[in-house]
């Protein structure tokens, strides 16, 4: 039981923790992001949501960018901190632009997702991550 509660082992299970929290949370944010690659690589980015003014199919290149590529990196841990933030931004936008006016069930999956990226944002990628091992080569 003593080392249940020693801080080493609370060190490897936050690493451990932090990986199952990074693989899960990234292969749900893949869930919703592939549709949008599907959509972009069959041309159908025209009728995209334009929510910052910038285009329709630069929109919807951007929300793959923060919805598949990022989560992949976040998964894989490289550059951890770096890649939530795309993906933290474009579920601010997806919560409080796209579905600004929803009901607030309309917007819970965004909002829980915004948190769960600006965890790993905050925490960073732990041990067990690409983050770790390059940084032990330098």
């Amino acid at each position: 039981m003593k080392f249940l509660f020693s801080t080493k082992s609370n060190a490897a299970m936050n690493d451990i923790w932090l990986l199952i929290y990074r693989v899960s949370l990234s292969a749900f944010m893949l869930t919703h992001g592939l549709p949008k690659l599907n959509r972009l690589l069959s041309g159908e980015g025209s009728n995209f949501p334009d929510p910052l003014g910038v285009g329709n199919e630069l929109s919807l290149i951007l929300t793959v960018l923060g919805e598949v590529v990022a989560p992949v990196l976040v998964m894989i841990g490289l550059s951890t901190r770096l890649a939530a933030l795309p993906v933290a931004f474009a579920m601010g936008v997806a919560a409080f632009v796209i579905h600004g006016s929803d009901p607030f069930a309309r917007k819970e999956m965004a909002l829980l997702f915004l948190l769960g990226f600006l965890t790993i944002v905050i925490m960073g990628s732990g041990k067990y991550a690409l983050d770790s091992l390059l940084g032990k080569r330098r």
